[in-house]
């Protein structure tokens, strides 16, 4: 919890959720997120983990190059990181919101002297009303932009700014059940505190398509879930996702806080007569 007694939420968004899995940056879904933050703001206080600075390059140059594939991305990620941000600061603007960027890499927290200018200054931003934009800075990592998007980077800044909840906005209603992934039938775990669990059922189902970033974004947990940070996964294309989540209007993947009794995993069975119908999966003693 902020200093302002809001509680602080840091909201991790990805290029497939940023683009509405298309080819070009969605403004509409940017629009969306700042409508749902201005909705908040006297309750919560948000400091946001966006990819997508490769994504929205390609929209405006196609690079060529006789080096390596990598070297063409991080030039990318040059050009395409300031149009992201104007794009945010244009449709957070229109709310009255008010922006700035952090470009972080995994070096920075392993330097103590970063690690306390980084706290420092993201909080200085949060208590003046400005709402951190933090991309990695990927013209240095090259491991980032090779294995995946920006879900370990934003599980190290939550743990870092000791934030009450970590959203990671993804392209699914959360994690589903590995048997409901093969009957493609899919059945959402609801709340569980168990990492080693949700690990297996991610692992089996990797081939079926989007799986392997889910395995990342199951990781990015267990960092929050040893810093005592709870995380949300939740599907990031639907219109208000942050407010259905908060507000228990959708189906997503909670990821509890370690327990002495690990919880009882729930599994999303549909609806019945307007209400979720909740089936346990196995007790954990």
């Amino acid at each position: 919890m902020g200093k302002s007694g809001k509680k602080r939420i840091l909201l991790k968004i990805g290029t497939n959720v940023l683009t509405k899995e298309t080819e070009n940056i969605s403004r509409g879904k940017i629009e969306d997120i700042a409508k749902q933050i201005a909705y908040l703001k006297d309750d919560y206080e948000f400091v946001i983990v966006s990819s997508g600075a490769i994504a929205v390059a390609k929209q405006f140059v196609k690079l060529e190059s006789n080096g390596k594939k990598i070297n063409v991305k991080q030039a990318l990620a040059s050009i395409g990181q300031p149009h992201l941000m104007r794009i945010y600061q244009e449709c957070f603007r229109e709310l009255g919101l008010l922006t700035s960027q952090c470009l972080l890499s995994y070096s920075d927290f392993e330097k103590e002297q970063s690690i306390v200018n980084i706290v420092n200054t993201i909080n200085v931003l949060v208590e003046n009303n400005y709402i951190p934009i933090i991309n990695e800075n990927d013209t240095v990592a090259t491991d980032e932009i090779k294995f995946g998007d920006n879900d370990k980077l934003s599980a190290l800044t939550a743990a870092l700014l000791n934030v009450d909840l970590l959203l990671i906005a993804t392209n699914t209603n959360g994690i589903y059940t590995k048997e409901s992934m093969h009957n493609h039938h899919e059945k959402t775990i609801l709340e569980t505190s168990d990492i080693h669990f949700l690990k297996g059922e991610a692992e089996k189902t990797i081939s079926s398509g989007g799986t392997g970033g889910m395995i990342s974004k199951i990781e990015a947990a267990e960092i929050a879930q040893n810093a005592n940070i709870e995380t949300w996964i939740l599907n990031g294309l639907n219109d208000n996702f942050i407010l259905d989540a908060i507000q228990h209007k959708s189906v997503f993947t909670k990821i509890t806080k370690k327990m002495k009794r690990a919880s009882q995993i729930l599994i999303h069975k549909g609806m019945i007569n307007g209400e979720q119908h909740l089936l346990p999966l196995k007790n954990k003693n």
